[in-house]
């Protein structure tokens, strides 16, 4: 017996007829011979495989949420990942701002014949620069040199305990000005206390705890190398030159009368604070103004540009928390495919049945991989509200502003539904080839 397949039609309304064509065909009626054998090509409309995606995440409801905590993990942690940095970098700008681009750094070079010149740095320095329009405060400063280091004691007997080991730094009142200390207690000293050239000394809170000084009301005393100073401030912060908190700061002139000018293995610089804007020109001018004369004996250093500092640090940013991201990523569409293959297995006997009723192999792929999609786009949202909320919250509590980029958000869903997609392309391609004689078996 010969059958001849004939088809009629085309697209979803294509039918298909069998007519025989053997040897008795004549004998046949005509009626059996061209009898319509047709079946309709089985569809999955949307709206089914909508409903078909929703029971089936419905089933094993915890199931499916733990399957898209994996992508709420990676898309909140790409969000809140991008959200800090770009709120960070905002800080940066502004830390920049503040202190960086206002900060002047002035050497002493002593020019041709430093030997000749141990300080170059004129007594009325801070002055003269600071009459330049642009500058805030400004003054000269450099480490006290003693033979074996200096050794800071609370008692005036050699050998005493309490004994530290640290550096002295002689510096004007402007250079402690330009620092911007914060004052645990007492105060800085000032002008007149330079003029008189007075045995005084500002120190670090940590110095003052291990001295064992407590109070300032009693005057405590210091001895550097056996010569008393009172002790009139301790700082317990600065925002430039963090390395005075590790110093004792006693005035500029007091140092020269008891120590001499600096030598020339630590010789003078010049600290100078200005407003913003003004670092370049204030650079450029501020050996001519310390001395007109010889402008070749100071090194002036201007702020380095905080545009390329902030690209180098925000990119180094990224570029280590995209990574952490994407690992979160990864993870989360492990367990999706993990997931969703489990669904497979435990589901044969279903697609089984479902492919001996008419359903194709496409429409087992198109199911399982809009419940993958699904979940990996339900983690995005989820992982979307999170990361955003972590954003505000750590802002709020660093007193920050925070900054999320619009297209984070809008792009943070369409990255867990890729991610859904991706981890269901595996267990749909595996369902699709299920026979259904084997499935029924099962």
């Amino acid at each position: 017996m010969r059958f001849k397949l004939e088809r009629n039609g085309v697209g979803p309304s294509r039918r298909f007829s069998f007519r025989y064509t053997g040897p008795l065909h004549g004998l046949i009626p005509r009626a059996w011979r061209n009898a319509d054998r047709s079946v309709e090509r089985s569809r999955l409309a949307p709206h089914d495989l909508l409903a078909e995606t929703v029971a089936g995440m419905l089933q094993r409801p915890a199931r499916s949420a733990l399957t898209a905590l994996g992508t709420v993990l990676g898309v909140g942690a790409f969000v809140a990942i991008l959200g800090l940095t770009a709120t960070a970098s905002q800080q940066i700008d502004s830390r920049f701002n503040a202190l960086t681009a206002t900060e002047v750094a002035v050497e002493d070079t002593g020019g041709e014949r430093p030997d000749l010149v141990p300080m170059a740095f004129p007594k009325d320095a801070d002055a003269r620069i600071e009459r330049l329009n642009g500058v805030d405060a400004a003054g000269v400063y450099w480490p006290v040199q003693f033979e074996g280091g200096a050794t800071v004691r609370a008692a005036p007997i050699a050998g005493a305990s309490g004994g530290e080991q640290t550096q002295v730094v002689a510096a004007s009142p402007g250079a402690l000005e330009a620092a911007v200390p914060h004052m645990a207690a007492g105060r800085t000293f000032d002008r007149f206390h330079e003029s008189r050239a007075d045995q005084v000394a500002v120190i670090g809170s940590g110095m003052a705890a291990r001295l064992g000084i407590t109070t300032l009301e009693t005057y405590p005393a210091i001895f550097i190398a056996d010569q008393p100073f009172t002790v009139i401030g301790v700082v317990d912060d600065v925002d430039r030159k963090a390395d005075l908190l590790l110093s004792v700061v006693i005035p500029r002139a007091t140092a020269e009368r008891i120590w001499g000018p600096p030598s020339d293995g630590a010789r003078a610089r010049m600290l100078i604070a200005t407003r913003i804007g003004a670092a370049v020109q204030i650079a450029d001018e501020a050996p001519y103004a310390l001395d007109a004369a010889h402008p070749e004996r100071f090194k002036a250093i201007p702020p380095p540009d905080p545009k390329t500092l902030r690209t180098g640090v925000t990119s180094d940013l990224n570029q280590l928390f995209l990574l952490l991201a994407a690992i979160c990523l990864v993870i989360g569409a492990v367990g999706i495919a993990n997931t969703t293959l489990v669904a497979v297995l435990e589901r044969t006997g279903e697609i089984g049945l479902r492919r001996a009723l008419g359903a194709r192999g496409r429409h087992i792929t198109a199911q399982f991989l809009a419940e993958s999609g699904m979940l990996g786009t339900l983690g995005g949202l989820v992982g979307t509200s999170l990361g955003t909320l972590t954003v505000v919250g750590v802002a709020l509590a660093r007193e920050w502003t925070p900054v999320i980029h619009p297209g984070t958000v809008a792009a943070a869903p369409a990255i867990g539904l890729a991610t859904g997609l991706l981890a269901g392309l595996y267990p749909s391609w595996r369902a699709a080839r299920i026979e259904p004689a084997e499935a029924l078996r099962r």
